[in-house]
């Protein structure tokens, strides 16, 4: 499918070499390059591109300058203090990354794991809780974490993902259609974690909105032009902190059997979590949990509607295909585009001699387009195997902590959707996200293409 209103690729980025695939919409391939000093991925407005520019310039990036230099991007006039630094080196190789990924002694998170610029090290504490840590500060809270996902846990999420996706996807079809992301792809995991947290439903509202802002990447819906993105930033975490200080009051008085009771009391080896530390790993649940899968949801969907070859390959055989079909969504998605690591120590990679301090930006996104590790990266295919994505993250100690709950929630709304709803399509151009840091998708409308069953 090929939406009418879709931006085509810039000048120079030629065409008489991409392949064709029956009728499907090539102009969304990103086969094409872009000429090298046409990129600049600390221009923000890169960022509102459409899928097919972008893609064609990591491509490039990719063939041309897999390790790319770039200034910073200018810093907004705020109330809190940011600091511009000396550049940074953009990362768009898988093996490049994956290599960055596995050696945290020579490319550390502690100086941000999620900020380009460098900020106060109290505001990365909240913002990005172990993403923003260093063994031993990680290991140590990272054991005390999952040791409160206990199997019994574990086993009343799974079977709340299939009630609750069935009960969103019988009102998307009583509905008939509307905006998928609010009514379907946001609703599923926002309140599985709400849920798993202890949050109430009359705070999913709450929850939502500060969701919004954290990852909103100064995208105008959520960060109006006359207000301090900064202080926007801050509302939201103070927010959140509020909403864990009640919960956290509450469950030390009466424990339940949410995971914020178990944090609360988890004990590992004689260690505890600090209040500070609940608070901010409070905070990363409800973020990552919430928006990541959001996206994969609606990628999920928008891919299925421009490709309805994969869609009818899904549906004729759900339970065999489900697993590939949910691992190509992520890697398709790729809902966090990037990460940083700051040099601790000269280095080299693939070639280029990395000094202490130098900023590197892994980007995700390219690294699942990569040519040298996927065939036809640039095909969305349900059945892909193997398919060794770093949708997650790539390995290493950072690797995703929520990726089972991620595929389980993917899993499970796709096949309520294919076997209930089988004709469910976007019917309208994504209204994409504008950040370089989650790929996301703010409306997106749907209908059920004429045919919906219960």
């Amino acid at each position: 499918m090929r939406w009418k209103d879709e931006a085509v690729l810039p000048a120079g980025a030629g065409r008489a070499d991409r392949p064709k695939k029956g009728d499907r919409d090539v102009t969304t391939t990103a086969m094409d390059r872009m000429p090298l000093d046409d990129i600049n991925l600390s221009d923000f407005e890169f960022w509102a591109q459409p899928y097919s520019v972008r893609e064609a310039a990591f491509r490039t990036l990719r063939a041309e300058r897999p390790i790319a230099f770039y200034q910073e991007p200018e810093l907004p006039d705020t109330a809190i203090p940011l600091t511009k630094g000396p550049g940074y080196y953009a990362i768009t190789r898988h093996a490049d990354i994956t290599e960055i990924s596995r050696h945290p002694e020579l490319y550390c998170s502690g100086k941000s794991g999620t900020t380009i610029l460098d900020m106060p090290v109290e505001f990365l504490e909240f913002l990005g809780s172990m993403i923003n840590m260093d063994d031993p500060r990680h290991s140590r809270l990272r054991r005390i974490v999952s040791a409160s996902f206990n199997p019994r846990m574990v086993k009343d999420l799974e079977d709340s993902v299939q009630r609750i996706a069935a009960q969103i996807v019988d009102e998307a079809i009583a509905a008939g259609g509307g905006d998928f992301v609010p009514m379907v792809a946001a609703r599923l995991p926002l309140k599985i974690i709400c849920d798993m947290m202890g949050v109430p439903e009359s705070q999913y509202d709450t929850v939502l909105q500060a969701t919004n802002i954290l990852l909103g990447g100064g995208d105008e819906e959520f960060f109006p032009l006359d207000q301090d993105p900064t202080l926007l930033l801050m509302s939201a975490i103070t927010s959140l902190n509020a909403l864990m200080d009640e919960l956290a009051t509450s469950r030390m008085e009466h424990p339940t059997d949410d995971l914020t009771s178990a944090l609360l009391h988890a004990n590992v080896d004689g260690e505890a979590l600090t209040h500070s530390e609940l608070c901010s790993f409070f905070l990363l649940l409800l973020v990552a949990g919430n928006e990541t899968t959001r996206t994969a949801i609606n990628h999920g969907l928008l891919a299925l509607t421009e490709q309805p070859e994969q869609r009818a390959a899904w549906l004729a055989d759900i339970d065999g295909v489900t697993p590939t079909a949910v691992e190509e969504i992520v890697r398709w998605a790729s809902p966090v585009i990037f990460m940083r690591r700051t040099v601790t120590q000269p280095t080299v990679l693939s070639g280029h001699e990395f000094t202490t301090d130098d900023k590197v930006i892994i980007f995700y996104n390219s690294a699942n387009r990569d040519e040298d590790v996927f065939e036809d990266p640039y095909d969305f295919d349900v059945r892909r195997s193997p398919n060794p994505h770093i949708g997650f993250g790539a390995a290493g100690p950072h690797f995703c902590l929520g990726a089972h709950l991620a595929r389980r929630e993917i899993s499970v709304m796709f096949r309520e959707l294919l076997t209930r709803a089988p004709g469910i399509r976007a019917v309208s151009p994504p209204d994409q996200l504008k950040s370089n840091f989650i790929n996301g998708i703010k409306h997106l409308e749907f209908d059920l293409g004429g045919i919906g069953t219960s």
